[in-house]
C-alpha cells in the first residue's frame, strides 16, 4: 500500500486514527492521534499552537496539541466535553477516525526563554497548551534556568495529569506548586485562587519569562502579580482563546482589536495585548 501525504490545503481536514482515550477527570480527556495509512509526512508542531478538530457528520472544533513537540509520531489532544462536536471526540472509539487541519497559530517562546526561568502559570484545562513546554524544558534541561509551574483547578477532582504532575515535581531545578478553590476531606495542598501560589515562589524578575493561560479573568490577576513583582510585559505571555472557525483569519470570529486570535495569536505577549487588555466585550 502506498503511503499517503498529508493534505497541503489547509481548508481539507487529514483523516487521523483515534488510536487511545484516556479520561482525566468526570468531563475532560486525552486523545492520541495518528496519520491514517502512515503518511509520508509525520506530523509536527511548536508548542502553543492549535489543530482544528472534524469530527465527520457533526463538526469542527479548536483544540491546543497537549503532547510531547519531541515525540513527532503523533497529535495528543486533551479536550473537555462541553459541547456536541467535543462529546462526539471524546466519545470516538480507539480505531476510530477524525478530521485534523493545521497545526495554526504562534507558539510559546521556548528559543528566546533559553537561559532563563520558566514561570508556568495555568487554570483549569489550560494546562494542555502548556504541558509542551514543559516537556520541551525538561527534556533540554541545560538550556534553561529554573522551572516554576504553578497549577489551579476548581476541585481536586478536576485536576490534570495528575503522575505527571508529581514527577514534573521530582525534576531537579523544577518546582511545582498546585491550589484548589474547593478543597475535601482527602486534600492537603492549597486551598485559594492561583495568585496565592506566589507567596512561595522567590522570582527574579529580570531574569523570567512568564507563560500563562487560562480562563481570560484568572490570566488578567495573573499579569497584574506578575508586574507587580517586576516582570516586564515583554516578558510575559498570554495565550488567548476565541471563538476560532476558520482558523486562517477568513471569517473574522476570533477578532480581538487589531488581531485574529488564530493567525496573530493565540500565544502573544502582553505588551502587545495591553492597549486591549482591559477593554470589555471587544
Amino acid at each position: 500500500m502506498s503511503r499517503l501525504a498529508l493534505n497541503p490545503n489547509p481548508m481539507l481536514p487529514n483523516r487521523y486514527l483515534v488510536r487511545s482515550v484516556s479520561k482525566e477527570t468526570h468531563d475532560t480527556f486525552t486523545l492520541l492521534l495518528e496519520p491514517d495509512q502512515g503518511a509520508s509526512s509525520q506530523p509536527s508542531f511548536l508548542p502553543g499552537q492549535f489543530s482544528m478538530l472534524y469530527v465527520f457528520g457533526v463538526g469542527e472544533v479548536p483544540i491546543s496539541i497537549s503532547g510531547d513537540p519531541g515525540n513527532p509520531g503523533h497529535l495528543v489532544y486533551t479536550v473537555r466535553s462541553v459541547g456536541k462536536a467535543t462529546q462526539a471526540l471524546t466519545g470516538c472509539p480507539p480505531g476510530g477516525m477524525v478530521g485534523i487541519r493545521g497545526p495554526f497559530g504562534t507558539n510559546w517562546p521556548v528559543a528566546e526563554t533559553r537561559g532563563k526561568d520558566v514561570i508556568i502559570v495555568a487554570g483549569g484545562i489550560g494546562l494542555a497548551p502548556l504541558r509542551p513546554v514543559i516537556y520541551h524544558v525538561l527534556h533540554h534541561r541545560e538550556d534553561y534556568g529554573h522551572l516554576f509551574l504553578l497549577y489551579g483547578a476548581r476541585t481536586v477532582k478536576d485536576l490534570l495529569y495528575r503522575k505527571e504532575l508529581a514527577s514534573w515535581a521530582k525534576e531537579p531545578e523544577t518546582d511545582v506548586y498546585i491550589t484548589v478553590d474547593t478543597g475535601n476531606q482527602s486534600w492537603r495542598g492549597n486551598v485559594g485562587v492561583v495568585t496565592n501560589l506566589f507567596s512561595s515562589v522567590k522570582i527574579r524578575p529580570e531574569q523570567s519569562i512568564a507563560m500563562i493561560c487560562g480562563p481570560e479573568i484568572m490570566m488578567r490577576f495573573v499579569v497584574r502579580e506578575l508586574e507587580s513583582r517586576g516582570v516586564a510585559r515583554p516578558n510575559i505571555y498570554v495565550s488567548m482563546e476565541r471563538n476560532m472557525e476558520c482558523a486562517l483569519g477568513f471569517c473574522g470570529h476570533c477578532q480581538y482589536g487589531p488581531y485574529f486570535i488564530c493567525k496573530d495569536g493565540p500565544v502573544f505577549s502582553y505588551d502587545r495585548l495591553r492597549p486591549f487588555w482591559d477593554r470589555h466585550e471587544l
